[in-house]
C-alpha cells in the first residue's frame, strides 16, 4: 500500500498531458503527483478515493485534483466497458497567465478549489464529460482552446462539490516537512503493530512530551488519533478489496475486533461491515 509519486511527462508539442483510457483496472495504483489532474470515467462504478475522501461512484464520475493529493485510479476493479480520460497540468501551465490575467480570474479560483479536490455532477459532468473525451482528436492549439473552456465551464458551475474542508498542500519548513516525513515513514511502515511515543520521540530527537507537542502542532491531532486514523484507512483499502472484518482488523494494526469497530465508527460514522456493504455493492 506504498504510495508512488507519479512522474509526469507533457505530450509532445503540448503544455499539459492526456491519457484516454488508461487501462489500469487490474492495478491499484495509489499515488500523487505535483500536476493538476482533470479525470472523466463513463460506463462504470467504482471507488473514488482521493486524498482522504472514499466514496462510490455509479455510472460515471468527474473529478479536479489538485497538487500533491493522493489518489487511487479511477477505474480500479472495474470489468465494465468503459471509457476515461485524464488531463493532467502544472499550474503553471500557462506561464504567469493564470493570475494575472483577468480574463482567468475564474479558472484561477477553480484550480484554488481543486486543493481540496472538487467532484461535479448532473449535467456539468455529463456535458463537460462529452467535450473531454473528445480533446484527443483536436490539434494541440484547439485542446487546449477547448480546455481552457472546459475550465471555465467548471468554474461557473453550480453543481460542483468540495471533497475535502480545507486544502491538501505541504505548509510547513522543509525541516519541519523533513522530519514529519520521518515520522510518517515509520507509522507507514510499523502501523501493522504497537508503536510506542517513544520510539518516535527517539526518532525525531525530542522528549516525548516535547514531540506530543510538537506532533499535535503539525497536525492538528494527538499521535494515537492519527494512528488510529491512519489504521482506519488502511482497513478501508482492504475492505475495497473484499477482505473480511477479522481480517480487515489485525492487518491494519488493531488489536481487538471490539476496538477496531469502536474506532472505525468514531472515525468514519459506520461499522466495517456496513462500509463494506455500501462501498461493494452493485
Amino acid at each position: 500500500m506504498k504510495i508512488s509519486r507519479e512522474e509526469v511527462r507533457p505530450d509532445d508539442n503540448s503544455s499539459f498531458r492526456i491519457l484516454l483510457t488508461p487501462h489500469l483496472n487490474d492495478f491499484y495504483y495509489w499515488h500523487f503527483h505535483p500536476e493538476y489532474e482533470l479525470v472523466y470515467i463513463e460506463g462504470a462504478d467504482g471507488p473514488r478515493q482521493v486524498g482522504d475522501h472514499l466514496s462510490r461512484y455509479e455510472g460515471s464520475d468527474l473529478v479536479l485534483i489538485g497538487p500533491h493529493i493522493p489518489h487511487l485510479n479511477f477505474d480500479y476493479g472495474v470489468r465494465t466497458d468503459y471509457r476515461k480520460v485524464v488531463v493532467q497540468l502544472r499550474e503553471n501551465f500557462l506561464g504567469n497567465q493564470l493570475t494575472e490575467m483577468p480574463e482567468l480570474s475564474d479558472i484561477a479560483r477553480l484550480f484554488d478549489q481543486a486543493r481540496k479536490a472538487v467532484a461535479f455532477g448532473g449535467e456539468t459532468k455529463r456535458l463537460a464529460g462529452e467535450r473531454l473525451l473528445k480533446l484527443p482528436e483536436l490539434s494541440h492549439f484547439r485542446q487546449l482552446m477547448e480546455l481552457l473552456d472546459i475550465l471555465q465551464f467548471l468554474a461557473g458551475s453550480p453543481e460542483a462539490t468540495l471533497l475535502h474542508t480545507r486544502p491538501i498542500e505541504p505548509n510547513h519548513t522543509r525541516k519541519e516537512q523533513h522530519r514529519m516525513q520521518q515520522v510518517y515513514a515509520f507509522i507507514d511502515q510499523h502501523y501493522q503493530r504497537p508503536i510506542e511515543l517513544a520510539e518516535l520521540a527517539d526518532l525525531t530527537s525530542l522528549t516525548p512530551s516535547a514531540f506530543s507537542r510538537y506532533f499535535r502542532k503539525m497536525t492538528r491531532m494527538t499521535f494515537t488519533e492519527y494512528v488510529n486514523q491512519y489504521r482506519v484507512k488502511q482497513a478501508k483499502k482492504l475492505l475495497l478489496r473484499d477482505q473480511s472484518i477479522t481480517e480487515v482488523c489485525f492487518a491494519s494494526g488493531f488489536e481487538s475486533l471490539s476496538y477496531f469497530n469502536r474506532v472505525f465508527r468514531k472515525v468514519t460514522g459506520s461499522n466495517p461491515l456496513q462500509f463494506k456493504k455500501s462501498l461493494l455493492r452493485g
